[in-house]
C-alpha cells in the first residue's frame, strides 16, 4: 500500500517550508538546496521527495542535472482552500474592531 501524503502535512514541517522558500526564488538542484541546511543531504533529499510527491515541487531534468521548481497550480489549490477561512477571520476581526471602537467611544 502506497502512503499518500497530504499537502498540509508536507508544508507543516519547518524544513520543508524553508525549502519551498528557497525554491520560490529560483529553481535549484538538490545539492544547492542541501547546502542551505545543517541536516544531511539524505535528510534534505527525503524532504524534497515528500514535496515532490505532494506536487508542491516539480523536477526538471537537463542531462544529468535535476532542478526543482515550485508548482504554481498546487499553490493556487492551497490558496483556494484557505481563502474561505481567511475571509471568515477577516469578518470576525472587523466585527471585533467595531465593538472595540464602540466601547472606546462609550468611555
Amino acid at each position: 500500500m502506497e502512503l499518500r501524503r497530504d499537502v498540509f502535512q508536507a508544508i507543516a514541517d519547518p524544513t520543508r517550508r524553508a525549502i519551498i522558500a528557497l525554491v520560490a526564488m529560483q529553481a535549484m538542484t538538490p545539492s544547492a538546496i542541501a547546502e542551505n541546511f545543517k541536516s544531511s543531504r539524505q535528510t534534505i533529499s527525503k524532504h524534497i521527495q515528500i514535496l515532490t510527491a505532494c506536487e508542491i515541487l516539480e523536477q526538471e531534468q537537463n542531462g544529468r542535472t535535476i532542478h526543482y521548481h515550485l508548482n504554481p497550480q498546487k499553490f493556487k489549490e492551497i490558496a483556494d482552500f484557505i481563502e474561505p477561512f481567511r475571509q471568515l477571520w477577516d469578518d470576525r476581526f472587523n466585527k471585533l474592531e467595531a465593538v472595540m471602537k464602540n466601547y472606546q467611544s462609550d468611555q
